[in-house]
């Protein structure tokens, strides 16, 4: 059966939106510092609460991981916010998509994400031991777009089908 249109919900464009502006705010936090070792994002309240030194950290491209295995000049070494735009738009695009195969799609991507924002969570605490609001409020939206995913798949609980 093909896939058809259908919206995507308030509460899934909210979180995708949100995912990709502040997606988009890293890069433009990794850029600005990149080009002025003295910028200051907004994000950056502190020593121990900053985020452009996470963004600018060895994790902040390719999950730490993709330089080691593949090498600095690999196309998939990209900053963690780029997977991040591509993450969160289709998230976005498959929200506005029924079918089986696109729950399937949708509830993968999120386990994915969430795999990889305990991973991300986890150097963040305890090899950085900073504490990065834009990485944490991604993380968050992670989560709520795993809750959903898996949640439309179930339906809705409790509801008699003709009453």
């Amino acid at each position: 059966m093909d896939p058809t249109w259908r919206n995507p919900g308030w509460v899934r464009l909210a979180l995708c939106l949100a995912g990709l502006v502040l997606s988009l705010y890293a890069l433009h936090v990794k850029a600005a510092r990149a080009r002025d070792q003295n910028y200051r994002a907004l994000c950056d309240v502190g020593t121990a609460i900053s985020c452009s030194r996470v963004f600018s950290s060895r994790w902040g491209r390719g999950f730490g991981l993709v330089e080691q295995m593949l090498g600095q000049d690999s196309v998939f070494n990209q900053s963690n916010s780029i997977f991040g735009c591509i993450f969160y738009t289709l998230q976005l695009l498959l929200g506005c998509l029924r079918g089986r195969w696109v729950s399937i799609l949708l509830q993968l991507s999120s386990l994915v994400s969430l795999v990889g924002s305990v991973y991300l969570a986890w150097i963040l605490f305890f090899i950085l031991y900073d504490f990065c609001i834009v990485c944490i409020t991604t993380y968050a939206i992670n989560v709520g777009l795993m809750v959903l995913s898996f949640r439309e798949v179930q339906g809705p609980q409790g509801k008699v089908k003709g009453h």
